[in-house]
C-alpha cells in the first residue's frame, strides 16, 4: 500500500499539534511554608522572687512551674504564638558547679543523635558576674538552643528551647532565629539580685 507523502506529513503534524494542546498534569507543586510575621522587638523586665532578673520579650509570658514537687524558681517562658517554651531551671551552688555544667553539657549533647551539629558559644559578662555557654543545636533535634549561666560561686541558671511541633529545621528556622535574638538579649540583660 502506497501512502501519499503529503498526507503522511499532514498526519504527523496534526498528531504533534494535538499532543501539545493538553494541559500537563502530574507535575509536583513546589514546597512552601507559611509566612510568619514577627512583632517589633520590645522587652519587659522580669523581677520576681527568684535571685535573678532579666528582660524578656513583650510577646512572652513568664510562668512559674506549679507542678507538685517542682523546685523553687523553676519556670517556663511561654511564646504561645510560636508554640515554643523556654524551660528555665535555677539551682543554688554548693561547691557543685562542675556537676551542673557537665549536666547541662550532657543534656545538650543528648540531641546529637538527631542534630546535624552543635555549636558552642561562651558567655563572658564579668561586669554582671555572668559566665556560661550557649549550645546551638542544628538539624531536626527536639531542642534548638540550650544555655547555662552562673556566677561561679552561688548561682546556676539553665534554659532550653522546645517547640510543641515535630522538629523540622527548615520550617522552624525563621522562628528559631527570631527567638535566638531574644535569648541573646535575655542573657545580655541577666543580673543576679544578690551577687
Amino acid at each position: 500500500m502506497i501512502l501519499n507523502r503529503p498526507f503522511v506529513i499532514l498526519l504527523v503534524v496534526m498528531m504533534l499539534l494535538s499532543s501539545c494542546l493538553e494541559e500537563q498534569t502530574g507535575m509536583p507543586k513546589p514546597r512552601a511554608y507559611y509566612r510568619i510575621d514577627f512583632p517589633e522587638k520590645t522587652y519587659k523586665t522580669y523581677e520576681g522572687a527568684c535571685p535573678y532578673q532579666f528582660e524578656l520579650p513583650q510577646y512572652a509570658v513568664y510562668e512559674p512551674d506549679t507542678n507538685i514537687g517542682a523546685e523553687p524558681c523553676r519556670a517556663n517562658i511561654s511564646m504561645k504564638r510560636y508554640r515554643a517554651k523556654l524551660h528555665l531551671t535555677y539551682k543554688p551552688l554548693n561547691n557543685n558547679l562542675a556537676t551542673y555544667t557537665e549536666d547541662a553539657r550532657t543534656l545538650a549533647y543528648r540531641h546529637s543523635v538527631r542534630a546535624s551539629g552543635i555549636q558552642e558559644y561562651q558567655i563572658d559578662l564579668p561586669e554582671n558576674k555572668v559566665y556560661g555557654m550557649i549550645y546551638e543545636i542544628g538539624g531536626n533535634a527536639a531542642s534548638s538552643i540550650q544555655f547555662y549561666v552562673s556566677d561561679s560561686s552561688r548561682h546556676f541558671f539553665r534554659g532550653s528551647l522546645y517547640f510543641a511541633a515535630s522538629p523540622n529545621a527548615d520550617s522552624l528556622a525563621p522562628v528559631v532565629n527570631y527567638i535566638r535574638a531574644d535569648i541573646e538579649h535575655l542573657l545580655k540583660t541577666f543580673r543576679w539580685k544578690n551577687p
